[in-house]
């Protein structure tokens, strides 16, 4: 019998799921045939005509002068600033922000923080230095003004928190002798330290001296070597009979003088009428100072001492200007020789560590005023890559340099251009443009630049308008007739491009540099036009 196979088991088959990946649509397919269209590939496109390489070029370096090789690409720019320091503006040819950071650039772009700032009246190179001052004075430096011309950085010293000292007829009054922030601090010393830093003390004293005798209210001349050993014994004997933390003043060197004693006489080898031939002039000289002109602004202690831990300082002999011009040199000598004098005194004992920021305005007066100042500014250009101070020079022309007497003054006067790594042009005549490429290679495009500022015909010429204030007379606004190159700056840096920039003002900015004359008033026509 046969047996009975088993019936097989029915098995479910497993349902076998299949993932397609689905592909571009026909939109992208579309969008990207068309963009394949629009760049060719990296041997370029191929079929007829296409161009195609088989083997890609690696290139080749061609060399030749600026002149043909500007002709073949002529769009060269010089490379932007980098954009830290104070923001100056917008780039007028590209529109990128330009900063300026004198400080900042040392040992990078520059190899000292000394700015030269020159361009025509009206052009607004106060502005521009007073925006320096403002952000500087955010980033810790130490605004310092040591004489004040105009009185046009008080208002913005006040703001800051500042000290402004005000030298003037009845308004304060400046010993040229004054020890500032020393003032009771030497005897503390130790006895050696306080004999360098008192030896030090008189012969600041005594180069103030001398050149406020320089000028035309003293000597009008330099004193002689026997003039200046016998001002120099006779400001130590009166330093050395002052009380403790008191200050010689010039009346007290006059005495000395004409007291004659043995000290001073054994010096010069000379007595009677013999030491008074010798000493006649000079003591002429000092009278001169402390009378006459000059009577209430160097005769007496200093009325308002120099705040060295202020935030800014300001010294204001804007009061002087009615007294004249040489009245004015005399006191930016003596001021600056005050000023700079206090700082360096402060920082000799560790008092005062900070940079400064030393806008030299109205600096064609201050080269002017004698060799005194001439000095002074050789002086602080020499230390301030050491000190890190931005000394600022703001001139009308180069020709300011050339006026000094001597070819010795002339020669130290170019030396703080030399030593300026950083110019900043203003809108200026073809001229001194010619005068300027001696000093700093500018191209052909940066002189035709800095010249359409100054073009009468310039677009930027503008007419504030005018307006009615129902007393029969019609003032115009503020400005007036503006500059046409009011704001616009060429900063060159060494041998660098160029790079020009357009300064604009905020509101507050507008109230703190205005420098211009008051607004003028125009009287109104009687009767019709004709």
């Amino acid at each position: 019998m046969a047996r009975k196979s088993k019936p097989l088991p029915v098995t479910t088959p497993k349902r076998v799921v299949k993932v397609v990946e689905q592909g571009p649509t026909r939109e992208e397919r579309r969008a990207e045939k068309k963009l394949q269209g629009r760049f060719a590939p990296r041997l370029g496109w191929g079929g007829p005509f296409g161009g195609r390489a088989p083997v890609e070029d690696t290139g080749t370096v061609y060399t030749g002068p600026s002149t043909q090789a500007g002709g073949i690409y002529p769009f060269l720019l010089g490379s932007g600033l980098p954009p830290r320091g104070v923001p100056v503006g917008r780039d007028v040819l590209t529109g990128e922000l330009v900063c300026i950071d004198p400080a900042g650039w040392v040992g990078k772009l520059t190899t000292n923080p000394g700015v030269w700032v020159m361009s025509q009246p009206g052009a607004g190179k106060s502005a521009l230095v007073k925006r320096v001052c403002l952000v500087y004075a955010a980033y810790g430096h130490m605004v310092c003004i040591p004489g004040d011309v105009k009185g046009e950085y008080s208002t913005l010293v006040s703001e800051l928190g500042g000290s402004v000292v005000r030298i003037g007829d009845g308004i304060g009054r400046l010993n040229p002798l004054d020890s500032g922030p020393l003032k009771g601090r030497v005897q503390a010393l130790p006895a050696e330290r306080q004999a360098a830093l008192l030896d030090i003390l008189n012969g600041r004293r005594l180069e103030t001296l001398v050149a406020l005798l320089s000028t035309k209210h003293g000597l009008g001349r330099s004193p002689n070597e026997i003039e200046r050993s016998a001002l120099d014994t006779a400001v130590q004997v009166a330093s050395a009979a002052q009380a403790s933390g008191s200050d010689p003043i010039v009346a007290d060197v006059v005495q000395v003088l004409r007291a004659a004693p043995e000290e001073l006489r054994r010096k010069l080898a000379a007595d009677g009428e013999r030491y008074q031939d010798l000493t006649r002039s000079v003591i002429a000289g000092l009278d001169n100072l402390i009378g006459g002109p000059l009577k209430g602004l160097f005769d007496g202690p200093t009325t308002t001492p120099l705040d060295i831990n202020a935030p800014a300082v300001s010294v204001d002999i804007s009061a002087l200007r009615a007294r004249g011009n040489d009245v004015v040199s005399a006191g930016m000598i003596a001021t600056w020789a005050y000023t700079y004098s206090a700082i360096d005194s402060a920082r000799s004992i560790g008092l005062m560590d900070r940079s400064l920021v030393l806008p030299m305005d109205e600096m064609w007066r201050a080269l002017r005023s004698g060799p005194g100042l001439v000095d002074a500014m050789d002086a602080i250009s020499r230390l301030n890559r050491t000190t890190n101070d931005v000394t600022i020079y703001v001139t009308h022309s180069l020709l300011d340099v050339e006026a000094l007497p001597t070819e010795t003054d002339r020669a130290k006067a170019r030396g703080l251009m030399d030593r300026c790594d950083t110019w900043v042009i203003g809108a200026s005549s073809e001229e001194e443009l010619r005068r300027v490429t001696g000093k700093r290679s500018l191209t052909e495009q940066e002189v035709m630049m800095i010249g359409s500022w100054s073009s009468a015909t310039s677009t930027g010429l503008d007419i504030a308008p005018t307006f009615d204030d129902g007393d029969g007379s019609l003032p115009l606004e503020d400005e007036g007739v503006r500059h046409p190159g009011r704001g616009k700056y060429l900063i060159k840096i060494g041998t660098r491009p160029g790079i020009a920039a357009a300064l604009d003002l905020t509101a507050t900015e507008q109230r703190l540099y205005h420098t211009d004359p008051n607004r003028r008033r125009v009287p109104r026509l009687s009767g019709g036009v004709s």
